[in-house]
């Protein structure tokens, strides 16, 4: 037995989906640059534009998809049964909900069989619910039959028939999966970073470089290179770590490591903001005579950063993160840290306290 969908073709391959990488890339890049440089030659505007880019980005990217998110939300979806062919619990964490891969064989009433993969989040609770062989309600998008979910709750008709339902294998079924992703939109992001953060350096280049060098001889300002092929760079106004290749700040305790080597270089300040990218930690302080209560870089929850990046890339739609970011601030209330992470699906985020906890979830757009 076989199936025919009409999947349409990959939009992440299309012009616009590639100018869309490159703005968005163009943001990330921008963003932080201009909070750092704008610190360092004492520009408020600037500082200020670095702070609010991001947030103004993804408030017109998510006004600009509401008309296409009303069109699929008009077409309705289809509802089926499906046999669980098998089923994986794959991470764990603080939350009540545990990530399940299932392995699916979908039997609509009115087309062929299919066989799925999908990643579920199950509360714990219901986790026995779920069996091989077992039977489950599932929806999905009619030109999208990769994105299927299951009905934890379906209606009582739907229940009865699950709950009746006895299937026999279906070894003819096919196997559906999201259309293969090329590294094109990768790159548009990667080039769009790199041309953002290259921009604010090179309108800013005369304030940046023509600037008094009197502090460059005092020893926190010097470059130093740990044994962990790491450099770090301490001003009166920000600081640096940038690792060397082959490492990430996701790696256990790379971020401690880094924290620590601020502190060696005197920077025992508070910060305004810190931002957290593959290789490169960046803290801004807090200027001098400012009420801002701002952050104790050693009490943030460094430990639960490579855990949130995790959660935001695989439950929020991004199902192939390219680039993220951790952007952690406290500019008048609690501390608050912000994920970003952006593959070919769009831009998803969420947001925690400080401790570490999830607060606020907004699915890739």
């Amino acid at each position: 037995m076989t199936i025919t969908t009409a999947a349409p073709p990959p939009t992440h391959r299309t012009p616009v989906a590639l100018a869309r990488g490159l703005l968005t890339g163009g943001v990330l890049g921008a963003s932080p640059a201009a909070v750092v440089v704008g610190t360092v030659v004492e520009s408020v505007p600037l500082f200020v534009a670095g702070l609010v880019l991001s947030p103004v980005y993804g408030l017109v990217f998510f006004l600009a998809g509401i008309p296409r998110r009303y069109r699929e939300a008009a077409v309705a979806p289809c509802t089926a049964l499906a046999v669980i062919d098998r089923l994986e619990a794959v991470g764990g964490g603080e939350s009540s909900d545990v990530p399940v891969k299932f392995a699916l064989t979908v039997l609509p009433d009115d087309d062929p069989a299919f066989r799925v993969e999908i990643t579920e989040g199950i509360n714990l609770v219901d986790l026995p619910d779920y069996r091989p062989r077992g039977v489950v309600v599932v929806r999905y998008p009619a030109d999208r039959p990769w994105r299927v979910r299951v009905v934890k709750r379906p209606t009582p008709q739907w229940e009865e028939r699950a709950a009746a339902a006895r299937f026999d294998a279906v070894p003819g079924a096919a196997r559906v999966a999201e259309p293969p992703k090329g590294c094109a939109f990768g790159l548009a992001v990667l080039l769009g970073l790199l041309l953002g953060a290259a921009a604010v350096v090179l309108l800013f280049r005369a304030d940046l470089f023509d600037r008094d060098d009197t502090a460059k001889a005092a020893p926190a300002a010097r470059p130093s290179v740990s044994a962990t092929s790491s450099t770090t760079v301490v001003s009166s106004a920000s600081a640096t770590v940038t690792l060397g290749p082959g490492q990430s700040f996701l790696d256990k305790g790379a971020l401690d490591r880094a924290v620590a080597s601020l502190a060696e270089g005197g920077s025992t300040r508070r910060a305004l903001t810190v931002v957290v990218q593959e290789r490169l930690l960046s803290v801004v302080f807090v200027p001098t005579g400012t009420p801002t209560p701002g952050l104790d870089l050693r009490a943030l929850p460094y430990g639960r950063f490579p855990a949130l990046v995790q959660e935001a890339g695989s439950t929020l739609g991004v199902h192939s993160p390219q680039t993220w970011q951790i952007v952690t601030d406290r500019l008048t209330g609690p501390v608050v840290v912000r994920v970003v992470v952006t593959g070919p699906e769009g831009t998803a985020s969420l947001e925690a306290d400080g401790q570490g906890k999830v607060v606020r979830r907004t699915p890739a757009r």
